[in-house]
């Protein structure tokens, strides 16, 4: 179990793009001298939200001041709504008013949202600026924060506007998981247990004994968590950084999980975790049914998320759904390869990636999970 009382470092391997991620209790009060090594200027603009902005930007501000580097604040709203066109636009106009250079650096400071629509203005605003990524909820500490990938979402769907833009660094402070609400920690979740049904069957016998705690504020089961799930990102990452092959992995239960989240509008009727979490329990059902995976894989992770307080099943969400409508929703995800939807499929700890599935079988599954 890691001490959460010592901070780790996991090292992102890309040449010269090279980043490490910092894990540990009280990070944000040393922002800025953990900032100052890896920005060409001393100079940043804060980017968060207004349920972050609060809590944590001051603090923020203060010290990074303290360091001797210059910081502005641009406060967006909160939610999934944010990752917009009309809100990019916003930001990167903001940012232009505030005379913000290119050598100058973007700073992230919340979850998701934040992350991605932060580090898709760096990619572009000057063409090109260095972006920070201080991921505040558990989903963006384990998975958006890590690995480059920054972006918007559209009509069509989600992500579907972006760029690959590496972080200089990425600084996960335990303790925002304090000030998390619950139902935002349990969404994050999902994404810790993405990386034992991928290919670490012992994480996910690791995560059935200790899930709970995670939720419960167990400190020292949360810095183990988060270190292995970056620890397992960072290596998929530094072997495929543009998603040509093993890191389409990541993607696990995502298709599923997409076409959910753009059916019930980014709302906030259903988070993305815990689209995530519906959904790669459809990729298991889907696997089962291909003979990909024993049928017993899927009530084994669905009695997981059960004892989490997750749910499973399309039918558990708030909303009229249809199976026809997902699937046109699937048909736009950006994994689509020649016409073909790109799943990954496969037993716990065996995941991989499956194109050419019959239509008919995943609306089955479709069909089935909206049942019930």
């Amino acid at each position: 179990m890691a001490d959460p009382q010592k901070p780790a470092t996991v090292h992102v391997p890309l040449g010269d793009r090279s980043y490490d991620i910092l894990i540990g209790e009280g990070l944000l009060a040393s922002l800025g001298d953990l900032v100052r090594p890896v920005i060409q200027h001393p100079r940043v603009a804060v980017v968060t939200d207004e349920n972050v902005a609060p809590l944590y930007l001051d603090a923020a501000i203060a010290s990074l001041e303290a360091a001797g580097i210059t910081a502005d604040s641009v406060i967006l709203p909160a939610g999934e709504a944010t990752k917009s066109w009309d809100r990019f636009g916003e930001l990167t106009n903001s940012l232009l008013a505030l005379n913000i250079e290119r050598k100058d650096a973007l700073i992230a400071l919340g979850g998701g949202v934040i992350g991605d629509i932060t580090g898709f203005a760096a990619a572009v605003l000057r063409r090109g600026m260095d972006f920070i990524q201080v991921p505040t909820s558990l989903l963006a500490q384990v998975d958006s924060s890590v690995g480059g990938k920054t972006g918007i979402n559209t009509a069509y769907g989600k992500n579907l506007v972006g760029a690959f833009h590496q972080p200089k660094r990425v600084i996960i402070d335990l303790a925002f998981l304090d000030t998390l609400p619950a139902r935002e920690l349990q969404a994050g979740y999902a994404e810790v247990v993405k990386y034992g049904l991928i290919d670490d069957p012992a994480f996910f016998a690791w995560l059935e004994e200790n899930g709970a705690r995670l939720r419960t504020g167990d400190r020292a089961a949360q810095a183990y968590a988060i270190q292995k799930s970056c620890e397992a990102k960072a290596r998929i990452v530094a072997e495929d950084e543009f998603e040509s092959g093993k890191r389409a992995l990541l993607n696990l239960g995502h298709t599923f999980g997409h076409a959910l989240e753009a059916e019930c509008g980014y709302d906030g009727t259903l988070l993305h975790g815990e689209g995530v979490a519906i959904g790669m329990a459809m990729a298991l059902d889907l696997s089962a049914r291909l003979g990909l995976a024993p049928a017993s894989d899927l009530e084994r992770y669905l009695a997981h998320l059960a004892t989490v307080n997750m749910r499973g099943r399309a039918s558990q969400i708030d909303k009229p759904l249809d199976a026809d409508t997902l699937l046109a929703h699937m048909a736009q995800d950006k994994k689509v390869d020649a016409g073909e939807i790109v799943f990954v499929l496969g037993p716990i700890g065996g995941a991989r990636t499956v194109k050419g599935v019959d239509l008919d079988l995943v609306r089955a599954v479709l069909h089935d999970s909206l049942a019930g």
